[in-house]
């Protein structure tokens, strides 16, 4: 194979990219997001890769979560202060139901770039490049806002760098302490009919730690404080390029534009630039798989060459339908190659549909049906299936009908909020983590 570069993805057909009407103003933007400081270090990066062979081995969960598109408008302490305390709760339920330390992966400070289906979008009999996420072009539907702006390859670093740092400094000030997880609580978890199941958790985690540190005559601190990861899909190659580096006494080329990137299932193509891009990263990265037609050896062989333990994440997302048909033969031609990578459920994106007015949704039952028989394929086939990868939200959105109260396609109106994608509001999202967790437990 030849030799790697960050440029080298360029030499490929790529796909999912944005045609910019000025190639030297890309260039100057890729120039100058090279020349700032990374996002993250490549010593966190490491430890998040010893903690996902960890999970592959069944020790840990990864909980990976968080928005499916971000925006720019949306860097705000509120929002990302909310989208830390679902996470945190949903990982703390899982704690607490499976035993086992849960690895917190954020779709956060990043997710700015989306696929689309089509290059083009027509309403009205008016035809615009459709939208690819705040990092390529806004939502609004005229010709300015529509067309791909370079520029804004600075502005998502900008957000993301102010996001993460936002996140950090919240948990290096005690935000994060296992000892008040209390303090998570968001306004209306006291509506939600799992509240009370949700409270009972918190107060046995509360008593287990008054009970270790009445033993121990002294506070846990290691618990003071929890490790958050972030990741995105890696889909806009220019922006992935310009974080990608060399660091000192390591050898090989980080991407430092977040922990954990990942490959869309949309740009699997084993030929293609996102391939290429992705096989000569030392990050730990993940690869969905679903529908799309991905040769699981000749994906092993490029991406997952030396068995490196947690190297590679594959994220499964059939869909409840096609669940039982395809989940068995991914997991058989993985182990025909004899290579060790970590399974994650999405089960999410398989189960979207359009209600007959058109709105995207996705139905609560269907994700949790999904994810159950994840466990299960799994666990019959001497499989370890080790994190699940939602995309949620903490405000109390409707975009996901049902769950514990019942929302119906009727009620997706009240407050849908989404520019691409259904997430699951706070309460489904912490329902999903209760039943995962007694399933897994």
């Amino acid at each position: 194979m030849s030799q790697w570069t960050p440029t080298s993805w360029q030499d490929k057909k790529v796909a999912q990219q944005p045609t910019y009407a000025d190639s030297a103003s890309v260039e100057t933007a890729v120039k100058a997001l090279s020349s700032l400081p990374p996002l993250v270090s490549s010593w966190e990066i490491e430890t998040l890769k010893s903690q996902l062979a960890d999970a592959a081995n069944g020790k840990r969960f990864l909980l990976q979560a968080g928005d499916c598109a971000e925006r720019f408008a949306d860097c705000t302490p509120e929002r990302i202060t909310e989208q830390l305390k679902v996470l945190l709760q949903m990982s703390l339920v899982l704690v607490h139901s499976t035993k086992r330390r849960v690895i917190r992966v954020g779709r956060l400070a990043g997710q700015y770039a989306k696929p689309r289906s089509s290059d083009m979008e027509t309403i009205d009999g008016v035809t615009l490049p459709s939208y690819r996420g705040d990092l390529v072009n806004d939502i609004e539907f005229s010709e300015i806002a529509r067309m791909p702006n370079p520029n804004r390859l600075l502005r998502g670093f900008e957000r993301s760098a102010m996001t993460i740092n936002f996140v950090r400094a919240l948990i290096d000030g005690g935000f994060a302490d296992l000892h008040h997880p209390e303090y998570w609580d968001l306004g209306f978890v006291e509506h939600s009919p799992k509240a009370s199941e949700y409270q009972a958790i918190v107060a046995s985690i509360a008593e287990s730690l008054r009970f270790m540190e009445t033993l121990a005559g002294e506070a846990v601190g290691a618990i003071n404080r929890v490790e958050f990861f972030t990741s995105h899909e890696g889909l806009h190659l220019h922006y992935e390029q310009a974080q990608t580096r060399q660091v000192p006494r390591r050898d090989g080329w980080y991407d430092l534009s977040c922990h954990f990137p990942w490959i869309g299932a949309r740009t699997t193509d084993i030929d293609g630039g996102h391939i290429d891009f992705f096989r000569g990263i030392a990050n730990p990265i993940g690869v969905k798989i679903g529908t799309h037609d991905v040769t699981i050896e000749k994906l092993l062989d490029v991406l997952h060459p030396n068995n490196e333990p947690g190297r590679l994440t594959l994220i499964h997302r059939y869909g409840a339908e096609k669940i039982a048909d395809e989940l068995p033969k991914l997991i058989d031609a993985v182990k025909a190659t004899g290579k060790q990578v970590l399974f994650i459920s999405d089960p999410m994106h398989g189960n979207t549909k359009k209600t007959d007015r058109g709105i995207k949704t996705r139905n609560f039952d269907s994700i949790l049906l999904e994810l159950e028989h994840s466990i299960d394929i799994h666990k019959s086939m001497d499989s370890t299936l080790g994190g699940v990868h939602v995309e949620v939200c903490g405000q109390n959105v409707t975009e996901c009908t049902g769950g514990a109260r019942g929302l119906d396609e009727a009620g997706l109106g009240d407050a849908y909020e989404t520019l691409v994608d259904p997430r699951l509001n706070y309460e489904q999202s912490i329902e999903l983590a209760m039943l995962v967790g007694q399933k897994l437990g």
